[in-house]
This record gives C-alpha cells, sequence and structure tokens, in this order.
C-alpha cells in the first residue's frame, strides 16, 4: 500500500483524446499519468497518411508521437498498460487496477479508450482471423502484394482501406450491403471510382467464409456468389472499448459513455464518448474539454 501514489488525473488511452488531455492536465501542474492501453495512439497508429487533421502532414503514428512528447514536456506520464476494472469515486480516489495488477489511484478519471472495430459473426470469421481474415488493413496489408483482396464495409474506413490496399494488390472487391456509399465522404468516393484495380460489389453482403486447399478464401455472398481471394479486410463499424467498466454505467447501443451519465471525476472523450463524429480533430477537442473539465474539478476542491 505504501507504494501507491495518488495522481490528480489519470487518463486512459494514448490516442489523440487522451493525449490532448494529458498536455492540458500536466501543463495546469496536475500530476498525470496516462494508461496507454498496448500500443501508443490507438486507431490513429494506423493510419498511413493522414490528410484531414489541420495543420499535420505526416502519418497517425507520427503524430501520436510528437503528441506523447509534447504531453511529457509538461511532466505527463505515459505507460502502456490497460485497465481491468475501476472502482472507488471521487472522495476516496478511482482505483484503476491494470492487467499487469498494479494498481493506480486517482482524483479524477478521464476515459479515453477509444473504440475498436466490430467483429464479423458469420461462420468462419473468427476461425480464420489472422488466415486470411484481417481488421487492419495498414498492418496486413504488406503480406497481399499482387494478390487479390475484399474488404467488406461502405463507410470512410472501409474506402480508406481499398484505396491502401490497391497500392499494394493485385485487385481490390469492395463488397457493401446498401446500393451506394452514401456515408463516405465525396473525396474517398470519387478516388475509389477512378481506380482500375477497385471494383464494387452492391446491395448485397458477406453470408460465410472458408479456406481453399491453397490457402486461399472463398466468400459466399448473400445473393449466392462464390467469391476465391487472398484476403478479406472486415471495415463495418467500431465499438467502443469500456468492457473494463461496471454495468452500473450508462452506455448506449455502441458502448459509449455519455459525460452527464458519469460519476463526479469521472469525464470522458474521444471515440469512447457518445453523440460526436468519430474524427482525430473531434477527438482532440473533447479531449481538451475533458482535460479543462477535470482540471476546474480539482481546482474546486482545493
Amino acid at each position: 500500500m505504501n507504494d501507491i501514489v495518488m495522481y490528480d488525473v489519470i487518463i486512459l488511452g494514448s490516442g489523440p483524446a487522451g493525449l490532448t488531455a494529458a498536455l492540458y492536465a500536466a501543463r495546469a501542474n496536475k500530476k498525470t499519468i496516462v494508461l496507454g492501453g498496448p500500443t501508443l495512439g490507438g486507431q490513429t497508429a494506423g493510419i498511413a497518411t493522414l490528410e484531414n487533421y489541420p495543420g499535420w502532414a505526416g502519418s497517425g503514428a507520427e503524430l501520436a508521437e510528437f503528441m506523447k512528447k509534447q504531453a511529457e514536456t509538461f511532466g505527463a506520464e505515459v505507460v502502456f498498460k490497460s485497465a481491468k476494472t475501476i472502482s472507488g469515486d471521487a472522495d476516496g480516489g478511482f482505483n484503476v487496477l491494470c492487467d499487469d495488477d498494479r494498481r493506480y489511484v486517482g482524483r479524477t478519471v478521464i476515459i479515453a479508450t477509444g473504440a475498436s472495430p466490430r467483429r464479423l459473426e458469420i461462420e468462419g470469421a473468427r476461425e480464420l482471423m489472422g488466415r486470411g481474415v484481417s481488421y487492419c488493413a495498414t498492418c496486413d496489408g504488406f503480406f497481399y502484394h499482387e494478390k487479390d483482396v475484399i474488404v467488406l464495409g461502405g463507410g470512410n474506413s472501409a474506402l480508406n482501406d481499398a484505396l491502401y490496399l490497391a497500392d499494394l494488390a493485385k485487385n481490390v472487391k469492395i463488397i457493401y450491403r446498401k446500393g451506394a456509399f452514401t456515408r463516405a465522404e465525396a473525396v474517398l468516393r470519387n478516388r475509389v471510382a477512378e481506380r482500375e484495380n477497385i471494383e464494387c460489389l452492391f446491395n448485397t453482403d458477406l453470408k460465410k467464409i472458408a479456406a481453399t486447399a491453397d490457402d486461399r478464401l472463398v466468400v459466399t455472398t448473400t445473393d449466392g456468389a462464390e467469391i476465391v481471394t487472398d484476403g478479406l479486410f472486415v471495415a463495418i463499424g467500431h465499438e467502443a472499448n469500456t468492457d473494463y467498466l461496471t454495468e452500473d454505467v450508462a452506455r448506449d447501443n455502441m458502448g459509449r459513455l455519455a459525460p452527464n451519465a458519469l460519476p463526479a471525476g469521472m469525464f470522458v472523450a474521444g471515440d469512447v464518448e457518445s453523440g460526436i463524429k468519430m474524427q482525430i480533430a473531434t477527438a482532440v477537442g473533447t479531449g481538451c474539454t475533458a482535460g479543462m473539465d477535470a482540471i476546474a474539478y480539482l481546482n474546486s476542491k482545493m
């Protein structure tokens, strides 16, 4: 018990929201630690070329590293651990138990654990994950040089994945259950339309996946077609990373949190916050808000 340090602010997550909150809290001379999960940057780290964050022209991983160093300049600690449970309250301190069984105690907690890709729940998807089925184009695209791949989904993430893979793979098929990419930005739709090695299959979905004798995949669509491919990249949305919270913390149908439903001393930022657009610029804004709200809360208790 003697080695337990009381932090003013514990931030869960090292994406843009968490790192922005850390910058504000540490700069206000609050003892701040970021429990950053397994890797720096969250989903941002997987963006090869970041085009739509103002003032930045590098990769997502480079942005995350820059933001981390900036927060550390003002004294924020960043460690790569994940929360298993949160207990306690602002009066006695929030207790965060991590995956290495180390416990951290804070006067406030900012939840910025982001979201993870929604898993495909059809026959063969779980069994073939990592053996042809992937949820990260920038992580696994390298293995499909001059091969045939499928991207499942129709939002910005799916189209970005398809464009990234089109520079590596021989052919890319996008399978989307609706008749048009109405959820994706026009600039992405136009780029997809211009690529000769991208084919779009609308008004269909996947029914099952199986492995072939030569280590490829055969996917069966809901309209009965069978397509042989080398890899399947799934981009069908996200679910918030909030499994470590107790059941009494209210969530929406995506597992996200509403700021006004949280107990005193607990704040939320980024993709885990309900009712916001899942964009880096938005995450930074909510990280700023959560950091400033935590500072004001702490100052009110002095």
